[in-house]
């Protein structure tokens, strides 16, 4: 019987290890910015799966975010939670820990873009707790 439970288990979590999918990051341009010495812009899309979600993390940048397709929640600390939907926009600053970053949706993909104005050469996101 607890082999029978455990097979019946097993096919109930299949289809979600089947169709686990990660968030797709795709650069799309990074430009030196003259004006403003050792700064650069970086633009990128950022695709959530359904379900899909972000961990802890801050961007030691300014991140202008403009929703394309879907719906996401956004939330950084001390802040509100916000649900955007396409073409909503959602702000970070250089000091915000991003604590949430998540599809609304457990069916359909939501997408991105994430504009970073940043030091040159810095990576787009770092770890946070």
């Amino acid at each position: 019987m607890k082999i029978a439970k455990l097979i019946l288990c097993m096919v109930w979590l299949a289809p979600t290890w089947l169709f686990a999918q990660e968030i797709k990051v795709t650069p799309l341009l990074s430009k030196d910015l003259p004006e403003f010495p050792g700064k650069e812009g970086t633009m990128i899309t950022v695709v959530y799966p359904p379900g899909g979600s972000e961990p802890i993390h801050r961007h030691n940048a300014h991140v202008f975010v403009y929703l394309l397709q879907g719906s996401v929640v956004m939330q950084v600390r001390g802040g509100k939670e916000m649900t955007l939907t396409a073409g909503q926009t959602f702000y970070e600053s250089p000091n915000d820990i991003h604590v949430i970053g998540r599809n609304a949706s457990k069916t359909e993909p939501a997408k991105f873009i994430a504009f970073f104005v940043k030091d040159k050469g810095a990576p787009t996101h770092i770890p946070a707790k």
